[in-house]
């Protein structure tokens, strides 16, 4: 089961990427003392991750006083084009391998996609502990994230 509210989130380690460079980074590292959201989804330049890193940044996401960070299965190199070709203010672990996901047992296989598993969407927001204070997972690819709810629980930590 995915972490849910109260339980303590997994740590890792991935390449962290800011549109330019990347480095490995434990996941524990990049929160700020009072935490952070962390956003899961199945791919960069899919027209579901589009949409909602776009909707994400008009919604003020990136003015939170703490970080937020997505993970998806792709590599740095692509980790760093989405992020330039949305010119976007957010950093994405590479998740390649797919421990990130694993850890919050969010893989599943996609259909139509040769038995490739990626994270379902999922959105955790956690305090300096990582305690989970919000989570949500999706139960489909296209159900929208309740973005009220996610920056709610961002003003509580």
């Amino acid at each position: 089961m995915p972490p849910s509210e109260g339980d303590r989130a997994p740590d890792f380690e991935a390449l962290l990427c800011d549109s330019e460079t990347f480095r490995p980074r434990r996941f524990d590292a990049t929160l700020d003392p009072r935490g952070g959201v962390l956003v899961f989804d199945g791919f960069s330049f899919s027209a579901i991750a589009e949409n909602w890193w776009k909707r994400y940044e008009r919604a003020g996401w990136h003015e939170f006083d703490v970080p937020v960070l997505g993970v998806s299965r792709d590599g740095p190199y692509a980790q760093n084009a989405f992020l330039r070709h949305l010119d976007s203010p957010f950093r994405l672990f590479a998740d390649h391998d797919a421990a990130a996901a694993g850890a919050y047992d969010l893989l599943v296989e996609r259909e139509g996609m040769g038995g490739t598993r990626t994270a379902r969407r999922a959105v955790f927001v956690l305090d300096g502990d990582r305690r989970v204070q919000y989570a949500w997972v999706a139960g489909d690819w296209i159900s929208p994230v309740p973005r009220e709810d996610v920056e709610s629980a961002v003003e509580k930590l």
